[in-house]
C-alpha cells in the first residue's frame, strides 16, 4: 500500500512539473481543448431545449376552456336567431318593463296576465297596431320576448360563472384576462343595450298612421353588439382548440392574404350591420323584386331625404339598395380571396377547408337574400337569412384566424 502511494504522489508531481514547463500559449491551447471535450457533451442538451421551446406549451384546462367558449358562441347564435324571430313577429315590445331578477317570472295567474296585458294596452302598438289583440295573442308575443331575455340571462350566468372559476384555478394568461373580461362587459351591456332599444319603440312619438316600431340605430347596435360577441368567442375558442399551423409563403404574400381575409371579416360585418336596417325600417317589403327594383337598376326616390345622407339610415329604399349593393360586393369579395388562398401553394390545408365552406355559404346566403325579397320576407326565410350572416361570419373568422400571424 505505502509503495502504491509513493508511485502515485510521484506520477503527480511528475504531471505538475510537466504543466510547469508549458508555455502561457500551450496552456490556453491545452484548456481550449478541455472546454471543446466539455460542449460536446452538453451541446445535444442545449438542443433538445431548443426543439422543446418550440413545441406548442399547452396551458393547464387550455382544451376545457376552448369548448366552453365554443358552447357559449353557440348559446349566442340562438340568442341571434331568438331575438330575429322575436323582430319578425313583432313581438318586442310586448314586455314594457325590464328587471333583472323580477323579470324572471312570468305571470302565473289570470289576475298576473290581465295586468300585464293592460300595462301593455298603455302603449302605442297596441294603440295604433293591435288594439283589437285578445289575451290569448298577447301571451305568445309576450312568451317571444320572455324567451330572448332569458336566453340572454343563460348566456350571461354560462360565460360568468365558469370564467370566474377558470380565474381562481389560474388557468387564464394576462393576455386571456383581458379579452375575457371584455368579452364579459359586451355581454353585460348587452342587456342594457336591448332595453335601449325596447324603449324607442315605448315613446309617444308615434302618429295614427306610423307603425310603431323601435329604432333602427339601436336595433343595428344590439344586432352589432351580439357579433362582435359571438366573433371574439369563436376567435379566442379557435386560439385554444386548433394547433398552430404556419404560412410556406414569402412574406408580402402573407401580408397580402392576411389584410384581406380581415378586410373581408370587416365586410361581411358592415353588411350584416346594413340588415340590421332593414330590418328595423321593414325596408324588406319595399322593392319585392330582382335584380331591378321596380324595373329601375338604381330607384327614382333613392335620394327623397332631406339631407341626403339621411337616405342612407332612414329612407327605406335606399337601405335597401345599399344592402343588396353591400351583398353583391361581399359575394364577389369571398370569391376573390377563395381564388387567392386556392393560387397560393404555401396555404395549409385547413386554411383551404375554411375557404371552401365560406365561399359556398356566400352562394346560399345570396340565395336566402333573394328568396326572401321575392317571397315577402316570411319569417322562417328571414331567419335563416340573418342565420346565415352570422354563419358566413363565422367561416370568414376561421379564415382569417388560420391566417394570423403565428408566434414563434
Amino acid at each position: 500500500m505505502s509503495l502504491w502511494l509513493k508511485c502515485s504522489t510521484l506520477s503527480k508531481g511528475f504531471q505538475q512539473a510537466r504543466l510547469s514547463l508549458l508555455t502561457n500559449r500551450q496552456y490556453s491551447a491545452f484548456r481550449k481543448n478541455q472546454r471543446s471535450a466539455v460542449f460536446k457533451w452538453v451541446s445535444p442538451l442545449r438542443k433538445s431545449a431548443d426543439i422543446a421551446k418550440q413545441l406548442p406549451i399547452h396551458q393547464p384546462g387550455q382544451k376545457i376552456i376552448g369548448w366552453w367558449l365554443a358552447g357559449c358562441c353557440g348559446l349566442v347564435v340562438g340568442a341571434v336567431v331568438l331575438g330575429g324571430v322575436t323582430r319578425l313577429t313583432e313581438s318586442g315590445l310586448s314586455m314594457v318593463d325590464w328587471h333583472l331578477i323580477k323579470g324572471m317570472k312570468p305571470p302565473t295567474s289570470q289576475e298576473d296576465w290581465e295586468n300585464e296585458f293592460n300595462k301593455y294596452k298603455q302603449f302605442p302598438e297596441f294603440r295604433i297596431l293591435n288594439h283589437d289583440m285578445t289575451l290569448k295573442e298577447f301571451k305568445f308575443i309576450w312568451y317571444m320576448e320572455y324567451s330572448h331575455r332569458m336566453w340572454g340571462r343563460l348566456i350571461g350566468v354560462v360565460y360568468l360563472l365558469p370564467l370566474a372559476y377558470f380565474w381562481k384555478k389560474g388557468w387564464l394568461n394576462r393576455g386571456m384576462k383581458i379579452k375575457s373580461g371584455l368579452l364579459g362587459t359586451l355581454l353585460v351591456s348587452q342587456g342594457l343595450i336591448g332595453w335601449f332599444m325596447v324603449k324607442s319603440g315605448l315613446e309617444e312619438r308615434f302618429a295614427d298612421s306610423d307603425v310603431p316600431r323601435v329604432s333602427q340605430y339601436r336595433l343595428a347596435t344590439h344586432l352589432g353588439s351580439a357579433f362582435l360577441l359571438y366573433t371574439g368567442m369563436l376567435w379566442m375558442s379557435l386560439t385554444q382548440l386548433l394547433s398552430k399551423k404556419s404560412l410556406n409563403l414569402s412574406t408580402t404574400r402573407k401580408l397580402v392574404l392576411r389584410y384581406h381575409a380581415y378586410g373581408l371579416m370587416s365586410l361581411v360585418f358592415v353588411t350584416a350591420l346594413s340588415g340590421a336596417f332593414v330590418a328595423g325600417l321593414d325596408a324588406g317589403l319595399v322593392y319585392n323584386s330582382y335584380p331591378k327594383m321596380a324595373d329601375r337598376w338604381i330607384p327614382s326616390d333613392l335620394t327623397a331625404f332631406t339631407p341626403k345622407w339621411l337616405n342612407i339610415f332612414e329612407n327605406p329604399t335606399t337601405v335597401q339598395f345599399d344592402h343588396r349593393i353591400l351583398g353583391h360586393l361581399s359575394l364577389a369579395s369571398v370569391m376573390s380571396m377563395w381564388y387567392m388562398v386556392r393560387r397560393s401553394s404555401g396555404v395549409h390545408s385547413r386554411a383551404i377547408l375554411a375557404s371552401n365552406f365560406m365561399l359556398g355559404m356566400a352562394f346560399i346566403q345570396v340565395l336566402l337574400g333573394v328568396t326572401t325579397l321575392l317571397t315577402y320576407v316570411p319569417t322562417s326565410t328571414a331567419a335563416m337569412h340573418q342565420s346565415g350572416s352570422l354563419t358566413l361570419l363565422s367561416f370568414t373568422t376561421w379564415l382569417a384566424h388560420e391566417l394570423r400571424r403565428v408566434p414563434k
